[in-house]
């Protein structure tokens, strides 16, 4: 699977996409103005303990408190503290935490009034970002990420990444990393280590305890709330976490972000620096790579698949609800069940890719098409575990329930990517905004190409009136172009008792064409 790194950079943020084989995965956008991001470590102020909900607001400079529960404490809270208590009076310097007494952990089903109070400074790591009306949420269980490890303080415990499933390997990285460890740090080896020789490793605990030191140096002068220790561009986060051999081109379209990559990239993974490309040209990186009409196509509130099918995408206040549909998409050759599975698997590949697009975090409810068959109904629940395997969000999947509807949960770190698709109607009859006619435009191309191949070279595709519209509009309509690429004669057909997403093919003889 080849894999390509998009990054666009303007003047207010830098948005950086995700292919898989040319198909927009990922996407995200880092404001530069953003000052809480996942992993930066600020010296906070208490403002309120509150018993009842065993938590504690605290302020970082957010317009809202961030909130730190009690299991967010950690259980070394008392040695972060104190650790803290004398860095900031001056009475320790020496940060290595070789000669540190650690404290004794605090109890798992403890109160938080009895470890911190009100007006109290403490360190904390920003857990997930500011989102709508909440504040950051916080954790005072320090860890600094690397490339193959993530540097714990305070502790004193070796542990391997799930995701390695060798008993070997994970033997064999555990040996290796408690050989250099040094005292009261605790790490976790990550799923990039596989494979990887104790140089590799040790060159990224270097890299870490530096970073700490850092941190530790400013503890002294910081006063609250002031950010102490900030994680590294999302751009450089997510090539750190990611970047792996199937990565076949990272292209940036800014000059000085092309020279940092490199850097960092060369520092990383040394044979992977010939990817890197700076793309000079006058046509927007986003266009060049189509990522812009992937963009139309899949974040409005309908999303369409193969064959007709779509899906319908909407939020609530408590949940995602996700609606999948079969449209016109059927097979004459196969049973009504055969029919059903088949739109179902494609949705859940679909759903999986739009959970991360789309960053949707919280409850997410899907109702599948109804299927009789438990022997289907498991092979859809182990077919959206293994599309959602790759997906780095914590997240969990229940079978599907009697009703047809499948419960996932996924991991929220930053406020949902929502991206308007709403276009002006093209037909002039209404004023008002509707679903970008793109999200059909790629299907319709797919189809006729399909039709096209197996010798249809007259036919018609009958739509809704609006999509008739766009598809016509103009002396170089899209219908044309489609003739002069396919070197056919396709006729668009209005028929005002198609709801919006129906589409049909007919041949010269008006009989359907049933792909």
């Amino acid at each position: 699977m080849d894999t390509e790194l998009i990054i666009r950079s303007t003047p207010s943020a830098i948005d950086f996409a995700l292919l898989k084989d040319g198909k927009l995965t990922e996407l995200h956008k880092e404001e530069t103005s953003n000052k809480f991001n996942v992993g930066d470590v600020y010296m906070g102020k208490v403002n309120k303990v509150i018993p009842g909900l065993n938590a504690a607001f605290v302020n970082v400079g957010a317009k809202k408190d961030g909130f730190l529960h009690y299991h967010d404490l950690g259980p070394q809270i008392k040695s972060l503290v104190n650790f803290t208590k004398q860095v900031s009076s001056g009475k320790n310097k020496d940060y290595s935490l070789k000669n540190f007494k650690r404290e004794s952990d605090i109890e798992k089903s403890g109160n938080i009034k009895d470890v911190i109070k009100g007006k109290q400074s403490m360190l904390v790591q920003i857990l997930k970002e500011p989102i709508s009306t909440k504040g950051p949420r916080l954790t005072s269980e320090l860890s600094l990420a690397g490339r193959y490890l993530i540097l714990v303080p305070f502790y004193d415990k070796v542990s391997v990444s799930a995701k390695i499933d060798d008993d070997l390997e994970k033997d064999r990285l555990k040996r290796l990393v408690k050989s250099i460890k040094p005292q009261n740090f605790g790490i976790i080896i990550r799923t990039a280590a596989r494979d990887k020789k104790v140089a590799d490793l040790d060159k990224d605990l270097q890299s870490l305890i530096n970073k700490w030191q850092v941190l530790s140096q400013k503890i002294q002068s910081a006063h609250p709330p002031q950010r102490v220790l900030g994680e590294v561009n999302r751009v450089t986060t997510m090539l750190r976490d990611i970047l792996n051999d199937s990565f076949t081109k990272i292209v940036v379209d800014d000059e000085l972000l092309y020279l940092e990559i490199v850097e960092f990239v060369k520092d990383i993974s040394p044979n992977l620096e010939s990817i890197v490309k700076y793309h000079d040209s006058k046509t927007p990186i986003f266009e060049k790579y189509g990522i812009e009409r992937q963009i139309k196509s899949s974040f409005g509130k309908t999303v369409m698949m193969e064959k007709g099918a779509y899906l319908i995408i909407e939020h609530t206040e408590a949940m995602h609800v996700v609606d999948v549909n079969s449209g016109n998409a059927s097979d004459k050759k196969q049973s009504q069940e055969e029919n059903s599975l088949q739109v179902n698997m494609n949705a859940a590949s679909e759903i999986a890719r739009q959970l991360r697009l789309r960053d949707m975090g919280g409850i997410i409810v899907v109702d599948f098409i109804d299927m009789r068959d438990a022997e289907n109904r498991k092979k859809l629940y182990e077919h959206m575990k293994n599309e959602m395997s790759d997906d780095r969000a914590k997240h969990k999947i229940l079978p599907l329930s009697r009703f047809g509807l499948m419960q996932i949960t996924r991991q929220r770190f930053r406020p949902e990517r929502n991206i308007s698709t709403k276009e002006k109607d093209p037909s002039l009859v209404h004023k008002d905004e509707t679903d970008a006619p793109i999200t059909l435009l790629t299907r319709f191309d797919e189809d006729i190409k399909t039709l096209v191949d197996k010798g249809y070279k007259n036919f018609s595709l009958h739509v809704h009136p609006f999509i008739a519209a766009y598809l016509t509009k103009g002396l170089f309509s899209i219908k044309r172009k489609w003739a002069w690429k396919y070197k056919a004669k396709i006729n668009v057909q209005a028929r005002d008792s198609f709801n919006y997403l129906v589409y049909k093919y007919f041949d010269k003889n008006n009989e359907e064409i049933v792909l």
